[in-house]
Order: C-alpha cells, then structure tokens, then sequence
C-alpha cells in the first residue's frame, strides 16, 4: 500500500520520543513534525537522521482506511493504548 498524498496522519498523531531534527525533544501526539513539507512528506525520508519509529509505521488497509481522517483516528486511538500508565508519587 502506498500513503496516501498529503494525508501526513502518521507524522502528526503519534508522539515520538526520539530526536528529531529540528524538534530535539521529540514531538507530543497530535503535533506536527517539523520535517514534513507542504505536501505533507517526510524531508527525512531515506535520511539516517530520520527515527527509526518513524519507519515503524507502514502504510496498512487497517491503519489508513478510506480516508485521511481514519487514519488520524487510528493513529491516535494506538497512541493513547500504548500510553504509559501514570501513577503517583509518593
């Protein structure tokens, strides 16, 4: 399966805790990457500066969907599932 043109969703809805040029700290769930164009490509594509997480993510049936807006829900759904669990201090 081929990403879908200017949809970016896997570049927007996950948090990466990784460095990422230009966003040294990594990135918070639902913010974009600073590296995506205005087409919403990935300027690292293929650059070993690129995290490995990224890579991760392939373009799926199940995760994509029929639209861009599937896929944010996807993508945003697996982010708070996999969220480490809080608890308190003390």
């Amino acid at each position: 399966m081929e990403c879908r043109p200017h949809c970016a969703a896997c570049c927007i809805a996950p948090s990466i805790s990784s460095a990422i040029p230009g966003m040294p700290q990594g990135k918070p769930a639902g913010e974009r990457c600073v590296q995506l164009d205005d087409q919403g490509r990935c300027q690292l594509f293929g650059d070993p500066r690129r995290p490995s997480v990224c890579g991760s993510l392939q373009p799926s049936p199940d995760m994509c969907g029929e639209h861009r807006e599937h896929a944010m829900l996807w993508i945003g759904q697996l982010e708070r599932l996999t969220r480490p669990a809080h608890t308190p201090s003390g």
